[in-house]
C-alpha cells in the first residue's frame, strides 16, 4: 500500500512539473506583451535572449536584435507613441506560443485610423525569446503606405529639419516622427488622411 501511494504522489508531482513547464512559455509570452503595453525595458531586458529574429512574413522581411538595440532602441522609440497592447488570443503550440493581438497608438490612429491586429508565432531557448514570426490578421498596406508617403513628402517640403524620422528607430527618432505628425496634423493636409 505503502508503494502504491508513492507511485501516485510521483505520478502527481511529475503531472504538476509539466504542467508548470508546459505554461512557463505561455505565461513568458503574457509576460512579453505586458512589457511591450507598459514600454517596460528592465522586464524585457528579462525576457528575450541575447539577440531577437523577427520575420515578417508577408514582406519576407526578417531583422536580427541584439538585445541592448531591441530594449535601448526599438522599445524606446515604440513607447513615443503610446502604445496598447492587447492579447486577444493566446495558445502554447509544442514549445511555441501563438498570439492574436492588437497594437494602436498615436502613430498607428493617425496612418491607419484603427488598431493593427497581428498573430505572432513565438519561439524560445531556455526560457527566453528567441523568434517572432508575425502576419497581420487586419492591416490596410495600401492606405498606411499613402498615409506614410503623404506624410515624408510633406515634411520634405515644408520641415526639412525632420527628414528621416520613418526609419530612425530610436527615442530621437520616434519623437521627430510624433512631431512629424503633430505639424501635419496643424496643417490644411490633414483632409488628405
Amino acid at each position: 500500500m505503502k508503494k502504491i501511494i508513492l507511485i501516485i504522489l510521483a505520478i502527481i508531482t511529475l503531472n504538476c512539473k509539466n504542467t508548470v513547464s508546459e505554461n512557463e512559455n505561455l505565461n513568458i509570452a503574457k509576460q512579453y506583451y505586458k512589457a511591450l503595453d507598459d514600454s517596460d525595458g528592465s522586464l524585457m531586458n528579462l525576457l528575450i535572449a541575447d539577440s531577437l529574429t523577427t520575420h515578417m512574413t508577408e514582406y519576407n522581411y526578417t531583422e536580427v536584435f541584439s538585445k541592448k538595440r531591441y530594449v535601448e532602441d526599438w522599445l524606446k522609440w515604440d513607447s513615443v507613441f503610446n502604445p496598447t497592447y492587447k492579447i486577444l488570443d493566446i495558445v502554447e503550440d509544442n514549445e511555441n506560443v501563438k498570439v492574436k493581438f492588437s497594437k494602436v497608438d498615436e502613430r498607428i490612429l493617425f496612418l491607419h485610423h484603427q488598431p493593427i491586429i497581428t498573430i505572432e508565432e513565438i519561439t524560445f531557448l531556455n526560457g527566453k525569446l528567441t523568434k517572432i514570426e508575425s502576419t497581420y490578421d487586419i492591416f490596410n498596406v495600401e492606405k498606411f503606405s499613402k498615409n506614410v508617403e503623404d506624410l515624408v513628402n510633406w515634411i520634405n517640403d515644408n520641415h526639412p529639419e525632420l527628414n528621416g524620422f520613418l526609419h530612425d528607430q530610436t527615442k530621437s527618432g520616434g519623437i521627430k516622427y510624433l512631431k512629424a505628425i503633430e505639424l501635419y496634423k496643424k496643417s490644411t493636409h490633414t483632409k488628405a488622411l
